[in-house]
């Protein structure tokens, strides 16, 4: 019966559950405090017929001392004896107004006999009910026992307690309804989050209904309460863009693996494709033989440098313990100007300006990954521009940062590739041969490679002029 009980009142709501915890914590402390008033009101109803006795005991003894007898009844239902103890029992005098059962009233009157201060009892006699007795000695050798009925005091405790249970049950019944209903409209926000937390479950994540409002109108539950839905709807925005995210990088790992395939499977196709040519036409001239050697050692070529620099790509996102950046100091004024030169000596076409300050630029970097950032940036101003297109480099400090800038006066990036130009596979002609090209990996290796420094690249132009802007802290020091 009770693991029965136990499981009913686990499967009740917080609110009820609460509020019958509040109802009985109410009963206990109105069971404390009734007792508590009950016992004071008893004890000062039994102190003042106490005094009330005393007062009447006065008065009696001077009666028994002048006439021998009491002469009076002092209360309705009262009793009054004289004895008289000098033998071996008290003797009742007469006339004695006492009641058919003596027991009492005597045997307080030999115990008296023996005592030097006055006696009180509560005793029970037959046919009367419960009374309170007292003693005290009138003259040597005479005692005087007053029985007073304990009726009223026992009537008025009774009445007191009715009441107390009266309005302590209503009191209960007030507080457990009104309490209950209370305490619900202050959970509704914890119900609230219960209805959210359900919607998550159903993978409903996004819009309104993923969120709890925040109110101010008197209905919040609290500051805790509202402390927790702030904290609650800031998780749910946390796992949100958790998910935003790794969505994103698995529709961009998909995207890279298939681009990758794509650009491996035509080298791969060529290789293969010069290979059964050594097999079915085996007697070629000797020149062909070169030319197709030749051709067979570019695209191998072609195929290595793309899975470099795939390998270079993954292993800065995996931000390895053995990072592949090798830190050193160098002048950022000297590998431009080495770039600058292996640019005119590939690219005669192109006149190319330099420009620099009169000092040089130390910098703590990794010189080659540097150099083959600014290559990539020279040969893609190269690659996407005509022949005869103007190029320039300008090397700058500001704001604690060294700037380079590789600009040209080609055609332009359109504004709806800017933000993707530095994308992985991401070509902004989407017909130039990948001869011409290239693999569309130069300028994401630059971006990852100046990241790794702390650094940043971007973009800006407009048709006419396309220019990337390369900045690298001076105070870095790996």
């Amino acid at each position: 019966m009770t693991g029965r009980l136990r499981r009913t009142y686990r499967r009740l709501r917080l609110g009820t559950r609460l509020a019958l915890g509040l109802g009985v914590l109410s009963l206990v402390v109105f069971a404390v405090v009734g007792t508590a008033l009950t016992t004071y009101m008893r004890d000062y109803l039994e102190a003042q017929l106490g005094d009330q006795m005393k007062l009447v005991q006065v008065l009696q003894s001077k009666d028994a001392q002048v006439h021998g007898v009491v002469q009076r009844q002092p209360y309705y239902g009262w009793y009054t004896a004289v004895y008289d103890v000098s033998g071996d029992s008290a003797v009742l005098r007469r006339p004695a107004d006492v009641p058919a059962d003596t027991r009492a009233l005597t045997a307080l009157a030999e115990t008296m006999a023996h005592s030097d201060t006055d006696l009180r009892r509560t005793v029970r006699i037959d046919g009367k009910g419960t009374y309170r007795l007292q003693a005290c000695e009138v003259e040597p050798g005479v005692v005087l026992v007053s029985a007073a009925p304990m009726a009223d005091v026992q009537a008025t405790v009774r009445q007191l307690i009715t009441v107390q249970v009266v309005a302590f049950v209503l009191a209960l019944l007030a507080l457990v309804v009104f309490g209950r209903a209370m305490l619900r409209r202050g959970l509704k926000p914890l119900s609230d989050m219960a209805h959210t937390a359900h919607g998550i479950a159903s993978h409903n994540l996004t819009g309104s209904a993923a969120r709890l409002p925040l109110r101010d109108d008197g209905r919040s539950g609290g500051p805790e309460v509202e402390e927790l839905r702030t904290a609650f709807n800031t998780m749910l925005e946390h796992i949100d863009g958790s998910l935003a995210v790794r969505a994103e990088a698995e529709q961009r790992l998909r995207r890279f693996v298939a681009d990758a395939s794509h650009e491996l499977r035509t080298p791969l196709m060529s290789v293969r494709g010069y290979a059964d040519l050594f097999q079915y036409a085996a007697a070629n001239a000797p020149g062909e033989r070169d030319r197709h050697l030749a051709r067979l050692r570019a695209e191998a070529a072609r195929m290595g440098l793309l899975l470099d620099d795939l390998l270079l790509l993954a292993r800065l996102d995996a931000a390895e313990v053995e990072t592949p950046l090798r830190m050193e100091d160098a002048d950022l004024v000297e590998l431009v100007r080495q770039a600058a030169d292996a640019f005119r000596a590939g690219h005669p076409d192109r006149p190319l300006t330099v420009t620099t300050g009169p000092d040089a630029v130390p910098l703590r970097l990794d010189p080659l990954r540097i150099r083959q950032v600014l290559d990539n940036l020279l040969t893609n101003a190269a690659v996407h521009t005509p022949a005869g297109t103007e190029v320039s480099v300008e090397v700058s400090v500001s704001s604690g940062t060294a700037w380079v800038g590789v600009a040209d006066s080609g055609p332009g990036v359109p504004a709806a590739d800017r933000e993707r130009v530095f994308d992985r596979f991401y070509r902004v002609d989407k017909a130039r041969s990948r001869d011409r090209g290239g693999s569309g990996l130069g300028l994401a290796v630059a971006r990852s490679l100046v990241r790794a420094h702390g650094g940043t690249v971007a973009l800006t132009g407009e048709p006419g002029a396309t220019v990337f802007t390369l900045g690298i802290p001076l105070g870095r020091r790996d």
